[in-house]
This record gives structure tokens, C-alpha cells and sequence, in this order.
């Protein structure tokens, strides 16, 4: 019984291969979605690498706090907190160009894109990785901070 079964199960899965396209097994859905809000680190720089198109590249900090001591409820023990840089890269050419005129350091803004992970070879000749944020839009929070003060 479980012959036929693995033997049925099979000849299905053959089945299924022959009458669908190549295509169509390939692009199958999937998602690498990423949502940052946090403040930016430094003023945007425009690179542009190897005769591509220019990019725009920043920094953005994001913090996670909580408190220490016994239980979720607790309002006693010290607060903890940690802060995450991500490199941010901007490729799109109209929101680009935005991000270098208007993103600046201290700003509060909403960071959506994907993940992408790559490696580089830093000037001591030694390759790195490098994980990007690769930002398809920018929705602006506040004003710089030190607008403000």
C-alpha cells in the first residue's frame, strides 16, 4: 500500500511537471519585505559604482528598549536598550534624488524595501559582507531634529 501510494504520488508530480510550463514553477510567490522606523544617522551621500546608476546611501537607527526584572508587568529593574544601524540604499531614481535632498541626519522616517545581502572588498583589500536595506519608499515623520532646538 505505501508502494503505490510513493508510486501514485510520483506520477502525479510528473503529471503535474508535463502539462505545466518551466515559467511557471520558477515564479512561484515570495516575499522579502522590510519596514524600518527610526532616525536617520548621517546626512545621504550619491555613490555611483562602476558606471551604474548613481545610488543614494544612508544610515538609519532603530532601538529596542525593555525592562529587566521578574515577569512582563514589572516596573522595577533598569531599562535596557539596544540600537540597530541599517545601511540604507536608494536606487529609484525620483525617490533618489529626494532621499539626497531631504532625508537628513537626525530626521525621523518610515524606511519600506527589501533585504539584500552582498559582499564588497574594503581598502585593506578584504572582503566584507554587507547587508542592505534596498528602499523602494520613504514616508517622512518629523523634521530634523535640529530644525527644532
Amino acid at each position: 500500500l505505501l508502494h503505490n501510494n510513493s508510486c501514485s504520488g510520483l506520477l502525479f508530480r510528473q503529471m503535474v511537471r508535463h502539462n505545466t510550463t518551466d515559467t511557471s514553477l520558477i515564479l512561484e510567490r515570495s516575499v522579502n519585505r522590510v519596514q524600518l522606523l527610526g532616525r536617520v544617522g548621517q546626512d545621504p551621500v550619491m555613490r555611483q559604482v562602476d558606471g551604474r546608476n548613481p545610488v543614494t546611501i544612508f544610515s538609519m537607527a532603530t532601538n529596542e528598549m525593555w525592562r529587566s526584572g521578574d515577569g512582563e508587568s514589572s516596573h522595577t529593574g533598569d531599562v535596557s536598550q539596544k540600537t540597530t544601524w541599517h545601511r540604507i540604499s536608494v536606487f529609484k531614481p525620483g525617490l533618489r534624488d529626494v532621499a539626497y535632498q531631504f532625508v537628513k541626519k537626525g530626521s525621523r522616517v518610515l524606511v519600506e524595501g527589501k533585504l539584500d545581502y552582498g559582499e564588497y572588498v574594503d581598502k585593506n583589500n578584504v572582503r566584507r559582507q554587507a547587508t542592505t536595506i534596498i528602499a523602494d519608499n520613504i514616508i517622512f515623520l518629523s523634521d530634523n531634529i535640529r530644525d527644532r532646538v
